[in-house]
């Protein structure tokens, strides 16, 4: 089973900063962040729309430009990464989940990563507009995040195309591993922190997790013989 470091590993230092996917990349085999396109046209890692909760700037993160959300504090002294940043610290070195957030931002995001050279990316999102545009304009592997309210998961997952489906943990079922699986998706649920959790994971064959503590996690698979 796969172990994929929630926005690095936030549990452990500032989430999707440079700082949190080192030490995320320590014992993950991938890592996750989530872009958003700020005023001037350049993708920054940010999970929230505003600013308030992951740095002391406040409002919207769109409203700004680079060079001011770069002179925020993003927890620890780090500053808020581009996507380019995070391209070139994870190319080649870790897997990368790349999240967009933002509709109509993709195809920035693949430029990006053409331009970067490396593989091992895959773009997900909830929005099934993406997971469209993606695999139309640059036919990279793409994963679908589900959270409830999609009445079969995995069929929705395949009808857009899409190489993984990402449920949210409470959703897993043995029913939908094996009808994944038989679709030819990877699952890789979200998000697993506790040890009976991560048990009943590799109990339930899901291909991976992601976490917020990677070497937590690592750790407690390797106990179990994993």
């Amino acid at each position: 089973m796969q172990v994929i470091g929630h926005r690095g590993a936030r549990a452990v230092e500032p989430e999707n900063t440079l700082r949190a996917l080192r030490e995320g990349m320590r014992c993950a085999d991938t890592v996750e962040v989530d872009l958003r396109r700020t005023r001037d046209g350049v993708l920054v890692i940010m999970h929230d729309a505003t600013l308030d909760r992951t740095t002391n700037g406040h409002g919207p993160v769109g409203a700004l430009t680079l060079a001011a959300l770069q002179r925020l504090d993003a927890g620890k002294g780090e500053k808020i990464p581009t996507f380019r940043e995070v391209l070139d610290l994870a190319g080649g070195r870790c897997g990368l989940f790349a999240e967009i957030k933002e509709p109509g931002t993709e195809d920035l995001a693949c430029t990006l990563i053409r331009e970067a050279g490396i593989h091992g990316v895959t773009v997900v999102s909830f929005h099934a507009s993406v997971i469209r545009r993606v695999k139309e304009y640059a036919g990279m592997r793409t994963g679908l995040i589900v959270s409830g309210g999609t009445a079969n998961p995995a069929v929705s997952a395949l009808d857009l195309g899409a190489d993984v489906l990402l449920p949210g943990f409470g959703l897993v079922t043995p029913a939908l591993v094996t009808e994944s699986h038989r679709g030819g998706l990877s699952l890789v649920a979200w998000t697993v922190n506790d040890d009976a959790e991560i048990r009943r994971a590799l109990d339930l064959g899901i291909d991976g997790i992601a976490t917020d503590d990677p070497c937590h996690t690592r750790g407690v698979m390797d106990r179990l013989g994993h």
